[in-house]
C-alpha cells in the first residue's frame, strides 16, 4: 500500500503539471481525489491492514492527499494567470492608432421638406394632425362627396381590405378633414401629413405608396384668394422668392370650385424634360373651396362658414426642393443618394 500511495503521488503531481486548462485540471482532481478516485480506492483497503500498520498508513495517506491538494491549488493559480495574460495580449489596444470617425445619420430629404412645411404652417397658426392609415371608405369617400360609382372608388384604383369595399388603405389624408370637422371647434386651421396608398404604376413621379400633406381652413369669409395667397406663400418659403406657379381649373368632388397648382420644372426650367414629361411644369397639389355638401355632412352651415382645402404630394415637394429628378430615388435607400443631403 505504501508503494501504491507513492505511485499515486508521483503520477498525480506529473499530471497536474501537464494540465493545459482549468477543465483538464478539474478532471484530474476527480480522477485522483474524487469519491471513486485512485486515492479513495487505496484508502478503502485500510481495513485489511493490521492494527499496528493502520496509523502509519493513515498518516501517509493524509500526507499524499495534502500534497495533491496543494499541487492542484498551485496549478490552478498558474493556469488562471496564463489565461489572464493571453486575454490581455489578445485585447491589447494600440491607443496611438487613429480612430474611426462614427457615421452620423441625418434627416431623409423628404422629412426635411416635411419639417419645413410644418414650420411654415405652424407659423401661420395651423395645427398638425395625425390619423390612421387604415381608414373607412365612409370617411375617405362618402363624407368627402365622392358617391358610389366615382372612379376613385374602383378596385383598380384603391386598396380595399374587405369584400364590401368599406375598409381600405387611405388613398388620401383628406379623411382627417372630416375628423377635424367632427371634433374641433370652429374656426379650423389644420394640416395632416401621412402615408397614403393608390394603385399607381411606378415611374419618375408616381408610386403606389407615397406621402401627402392635407391642409384645411374653415372660417367666416374665407375665399379663393386666401387659398392662393397661402399656397404661394408656402411655395416661396420652400423654394425661394420668385418661384413660378400656375393654377389650373380642375374637378374634385369635395371642392367647388377646384384647381391644381403646378410649379415650373426644376430640372429643365420649363423647357420640357423626362422629369416633367415634356410639359415644363410639375403638378404639386390639388386644391379648392370646400364643397357645401361636405360642410353640411359635418353639421357646418355653408351659408355662414366657408373654407378651402388642399392636398399635396410630399415626395414631389422634396423633388422640387432638392432638384431630385426621379421619385424612385427617395424610396430606394441608396446611401450614395442619401449622403448628398
Amino acid at each position: 500500500m505504501k508503494e501504491q500511495l507513492a505511485n499515486i503521488r508521483a503520477d498525480a503531481l506529473a499530471a497536474f503539471e501537464e494540465a493545459k486548462d482549468a477543465l483538464a485540471l478539474d478532471a484530474l482532481r476527480v480522477k485522483y481525489l474524487g469519491k471513486k478516485g485512485e486515492l479513495t480506492a487505496v484508502l478503502k483497503q485500510m481495513g485489511k491492514l493490521s492494527t499496528e500498520e493502520r496509523p502509519a498508513m493513515g498518516q501517509l495517506a493524509n500526507e499524499v492527499r495534502a500534497a495533491l491538494e496543494q499541487a492542484i491549488a498551485r496549478t490552478a493559480q498558474r493556469l488562471e494567470q496564463a489565461a489572464l495574460e493571453a486575454r490581455l495580449c489578445s485585447e491589447t489596444v494600440d491607443v496611438t492608432i487613429p480612430g474611426k470617425s462614427p457615421i452620423i445619420g441625418h434627416k431623409h430629404p423628404m422629412y426635411i421638406a416635411l419639417d419645413e412645411i410644418k414650420d411654415i404652417f405652424v407659423g401661420m397658426g395651423f395645427t398638425v394632425l395625425d390619423g390612421p392609415e387604415v381608414e373607412l371608405a365612409e370617411l375617405n369617400f362618402d363624407r368627402l362627396n365622392a358617391e358610389e360609382g366615382h372612379p376613385s372608388r374602383d378596385w383598380s384604383d384603391t386598396f380595399y381590405l374587405d369584400e364590401d369595399s368599406r375598409v381600405m388603405l387611405r388613398s388620401q389624408t383628406s379623411p382627417m378633414q372630416v375628423r377635424a370637422m367632427d371634433t374641433m371647434p370652429l374656426p379650423i386651421r389644420i394640416i395632416a401629413p401621412g402615408r397614403v396608398y393608390r394603385k399607381d404604376e411606378v415611374d419618375a413621379t408616381h408610386s403606389p405608396m407615397f406621402h401627402q400633406v392635407e391642409g384645411m381652413v374653415i372660417d367666416k369669409g374665407v375665399t379663393m384668394a386666401d387659398l392662393k395667397g397661402t399656397l404661394n406663400l408656402m411655395v416661396e418659403n420652400l423654394y425661394g422668392k420668385g418661384t413660378v406657379t400656375r393654377f389650373r381649373p380642375h374637378h374634385f368632388p369635395f371642392t367647388e370650385p377646384s384647381c391644381e397648382m403646378d410649379v415650373q420644372c426644376h430640372k429643365c426650367g420649363g423647357a420640357g424634360c423626362p422629369t416633367c414629361k415634356g410639359e415644363g411644369w410639375i403638378e404639386l397639389l390639388g386644391a379648392g373651396m370646400i364643397h357645401p355638401n361636405v360642410l353640411r355632412m359635418a353639421n357646418i352651415d355653408p351659408e355662414v362658414y366657408s373654407g378651402w382645402a388642399f392636398g399635396m404630394g410630399l415626395e414631389r415637394t422634396a423633388m422640387r426642393r432638392f432638384k431630385i429628378a426621379d421619385l424612385r430615388l427617395i424610396f430606394e435607400n441608396d446611401v450614395r443618394f442619401l449622403e448628398q443631403f
